[in-house]
């Protein structure tokens, strides 16, 4: 009996754990509570849906992850702590569409500093290829480097500033997102 009690508490913890880890979805993407950056452990803040057109096709899910959970926005802009968004693909993108789409959202979450941000905003748009429904993209920022770009499971770089890092993610939390429901999500409400 001795011996049977560990390993019954092994089992219990592992169905036990199962639930704790297994994170949230939307539209098909499912997402862990938890990540690693560098030392930090991230938190999943929320997921939101992209749709474009005003006949809401589904683009991609966003899936923002932060070392303090927060509903406010600002708060998530302002901090120095590592964050990363992950956008997953639910539909085929060009990338003269991304590229399109960056410029637009850099033009609608910091108009003014758009000139300094410029050859910054073109190394990113320079990243960009062609994205499948499955595939993604990563940008994690790490305090005091910037935002670091994987295209798909490859590292592409690193943009520094924190201010534009600041832009970049506002382009998802500031005052005019791509669609409401996306930022409600990310801020902790319902994927939609």
């Amino acid at each position: 009996m001795r011996r049977r009690l560990p390993a019954l508490l092994v089992r219990a913890m592992m169905i036990w754990g199962v639930g704790a880890v297994a994170g949230k979805a939307c539209q098909g993407v499912n997402v862990p509570e938890e990540t690693q950056v560098q030392a930090s452990a991230l938190m999943l803040n929320g997921l939101g849906l992209r749709q474009a057109t005003m006949l809401k096709v589904n683009v991609y899910v966003a899936a923002l992850s932060v070392a303090q959970k927060s509903a406010d926005a600002n708060a998530i802009l302002t901090s120095n702590t590592p964050k990363q968004l992950i956008l997953h693909f639910v539909r085929d993108v060009e990338s003269a569409d991304l590229k399109k789409a960056w410029e637009e959202g850099f033009m609608d979450s910091a108009k003014e500093q758009v000139p300094a941000l410029k050859a910054r905003i073109e190394k990113l748009t320079g990243w960009m290829v062609d994205m499948k429904s499955g595939q993604q993209l990563t940008f994690t920022y790490k305090s005091g480097a910037g935002i670091e770009v994987d295209v798909n499971g490859a590292v592409r770089g690193t943009i520094e500033g924190d201010d534009f890092a600041r832009a970049f993610l506002a382009i998802w939390l500031g005052a005019k997102p791509p669609n409401p429901g996306l930022k409600a999500g990310l801020l902790g409400g319902a994927c939609s």
